[in-house]
C-alpha cells in the first residue's frame, strides 16, 4: 500500500488508540475519516486535526447501519477501534456491551463488505484467552471467556472469520494486550490501571492494587500498537490476512513492579511521590491472573518489530501525563 493514495475509516477515532491512529496515518499522507459517538472518546483528542484537509469527523454510532454505510463512502481500508471496553463495565451492563461490540461490529463489517472495502482491520482483545492457563498466549490456544466483554470480542473474531470465507473480504484481528500511553483517559470508573495510578501518584494519593500485586500483564506501549496496525494495513503477504495476531511486547510485568516503575519515573518530577504508600484491595471479578503474549506469529507474517518495552514506554507515558495533565 503506498502511503499517500488511500482513505482510511477509523471507527472510535476519538478514543485513546483511535486518535493516535488518526494522527499517525494523517502524518503519513493518508486521508482519514473518524467515526465516533463520543461515548468514551473525546473531542480534545482530535481537535488539532479538525481543519486538516485530510481529516473528516463523522459524529455517529456504529449501532446505526445507515451511519456505517455513509462513513464508508470513498473508503479503501477500515480500522475498527470502536467498542465499549472494560471487563467491569461489561459485567455491570452486558446488554450495552453486546449491542456496541457485537451488533455494532457486525454493522461495520457487513457495510464494509457491501462497500467493497479492501481490508478490515479490527481491535480484538487478549480477553479472548479466557480461562486458558498456558503461557505465553499463542493465537490458536484459547479458553472459555470470563466476562461478557470477552464474549463480545471473541464473537468479533468468529464473524470476521466467517465473512472472510463467505464474502472474500480481507480481515485481520489484533488482540491488544493492556495498551497504554499518551491520550489514555485517567478518569472515570473504568479507567485503565496505568493512567489511573499515574494520576493518583501525581496527586499524592495511594493507588489501590487489586489482590497481592503478583498478577502480571503484558503491558504494551501505544507506539507498538500503531506499528502493528501499519503492518496489518500494508502487508502484501496473502498468508498474513484473514487471521488474528497478538499485539503486545512479549514480556510480563506484575502490578507491584508496575507501581515501582511509576514511582521511580514520576519521582524525577516530584520527589515526594517516592513516599506515597500503596494499598492492596480484593481481586477483581473476571480478571485473569497472568497474561503474556507470544508475538512470534506477528513477527513472522507481518514483520512486526515492537520497539518499546514496558520501561521505555512508561518513561514516555509518564512524561506525557506530567506535561499534559499536571
Amino acid at each position: 500500500m503506498s502511503q499517500n493514495k488511500h482513505t482510511l475509516l477509523i471507527t472510535g477515532g476519538a478514543g485513546f488508540i483511535g486518535s493516535n491512529l488518526c494522527e499517525y496515518f494523517i502524518s503519513k499522507g493518508n486521508r482519514v475519516i473518524c467515526l465516533d459517538n463520543f461515548s468514551t472518546g473525546f473531542r480534545h483528542n482530535i481537535e488539532h486535526l479538525i481543519g486538516n484537509p485530510n481529516f473528516q469527523l463523522i459524529e455517529g454510532d456504529i449501532r446505526d447501519y445507515t451511519t456505517c454505510l455513509k462513513a464508508l463512502d470513498g473508503v479503501d481500508y477500515v480500522m475498527h477501534q470502536a467498542a465499549l471496553g472494560s471487563v467491569p463495565r461489561s459485567i455491570n451492563d452486558p446488554i450495552t456491551s453486546n449491542e456496541v461490540n457485537i451488533s455494532g461490529f457486525l454493522n461495520m463489517l457487513h457495510a464494509s463488505k457491501e462497500a467493497g472495502i479492501k481490508r478490515f482491520i479490527y481491535a480484538a482483545s487478549s480477553s479472548t484467552y479466557g480461562d486458558s492457563e498456558s503461557l505465553p498466549k499463542i493465537e490458536d490456544v484459547i479458553g472459555k471467556p470470563l466476562s461478557p466483554y470477552a464474549v463480545t470480542k471473541y464473537v468479533n473474531e468468529l464473524y470476521a472469520d466467517v465473512f472472510s470465507k463467505t464474502y472474500s473480504i480481507e480481515t485481520i484481528g489484533l488482540r491488544y494486550f493492556n495498551v497504554f500511553g499518551r491520550k489514555q483517559n485517567p478518569n472515570g470508573a473504568y479507567a485503565a490501571v496505568i493512567p489511573k495510578f499515574v494520576m493518583q501518584l501525581m496527586n499524592h494519593e495511594s493507588p489501590i492494587i487489586n489482590g497481592d500485586g503478583n498478577y502480571s500483564r503484558d503491558f504494551t506501549y501505544i507506539d507498538n500498537v500503531i506499528h502493528m496496525n501499519e503492518m496489518a494495513l500494508t502487508t502484501q503477504n496473502s498468508e498474513a490476512v484473514n487471521t488474528v495476531y497478538n499485539t503486545a511486547f512479549g514480556d510480563r510485568t506484575t502490578l507491584n513492579e508496575l507501581v515501582a516503575y511509576l514511582k521511580e519515573y514520576l519521582s524525577e518530577f516530584d520527589s515526594k511521590i517516592k513516599e506515597v504508600p500503596i494499598i492492596h484491595g480484593p481481586n477483581r471479578q473476571g480478571d485473569i491472573p497472568h497474561s503474556l503474549a507470544s508475538v512470534e506469529k506477528a513477527k513472522k507474517l507481518l514483520h512486526y518489530n515492537p520497539q518499546y518495552s514496558i520501561s521505555s514506554g512508561l518513561k514516555e507515558a509518564v512524561k506525557w501525563y506530567w506535561e499534559n495533565l499536571k
